[in-house]
């Protein structure tokens, strides 16, 4: 069920990025020897009665000096934006075969269990746990109470209907209430052993499963499991 590392598209587009660079350097320099060339010749054989008006070369000089020194700044940030990548794809592929959890609603009903992480800001009486489908259908609803601070809420896959869910991705809202009714918000966090790392977006995303955890979203991690 492991998921492959797919980083083909953001190498493609550094190693583009960097030729594109690497040629427009080549010629901005070839051409500003070029124009040097043509100063100093023009300069040697100028009319003494009719000089060359030089502040004009001189603005060229000035704005060719301008444009190399972006393109040598341009190819920098290439090769940062390259190495980058490859230290961000490096870390995230350490993290196959690891336990982590992360910020999220959703996660996979496995043999009869999925498990989340709810943490109220503080203790509801009255808290309302919803299940839905990846298309969004409600297959159950908990009403249960919550202790402030995190805690661990498990799912069985028994639907409202009294029915098994099949596995699969399900996502959890929670709807909960002080004493006083009033509203208190609930953060919630998934888990799991993580199987693969998707490297073709702009950021890495883990998979768990058929889950996909933005590797930025990651809180804490454990050991490789045996």
């Amino acid at each position: 069920m492991a998921a492959g590392i797919t980083s083909n598209t953001s190498s493609t587009s550094i190693t583009g990025t960097s030729a594109a660079s690497t040629t427009d350097t080549k010629s901005i320099a070839g051409n500003f020897t070029q124009f040097l060339t043509l100063l100093t010749t023009q300069l040697k054989n100028q009319n003494p009665l009719d000089p060359l008006d030089t502040n004009q070369f001189t603005q060229q000089l000035v704005q060719f000096a301008g444009v190399e020194q972006q393109l040598k700044t341009n190819s920098s940030l290439d090769t940062i934006l390259t190495n980058s990548k490859a230290a961000s794809a490096s870390s995230a592929s350490g993290l196959i075969g690891r336990t982590i959890t992360a910020d999220g609603a959703a996660t996979d009903l496995t043999n009869g269990k999925a498990t989340w992480t709810l943490t109220p800001d503080r203790a509801a009486a009255r808290a309302v746990i919803t299940l839905k489908a990846s298309d969004g259908t409600v297959v159950a609803t908990k009403t249960t109470t919550l202790k402030a601070g995190a805690q661990p809420f498990e799912w069985d896959g028994t639907g409202t209907s009294g029915l098994s869910a099949k596995d699969g991705r399900y996502t959890i809202t929670v709807d909960a209430l002080d004493t006083t009714g009033t509203k208190v918000a609930v953060d919630t966090k998934v888990s799991g052993v993580v199987d693969g790392v998707d490297l073709s977006g702009s950021e890495p995303v883990l998979t768990i499963g058929t889950a996909r955890v933005p590797a930025s979203s990651v809180k804490t991690l454990s050991a490789p499991t045996s």
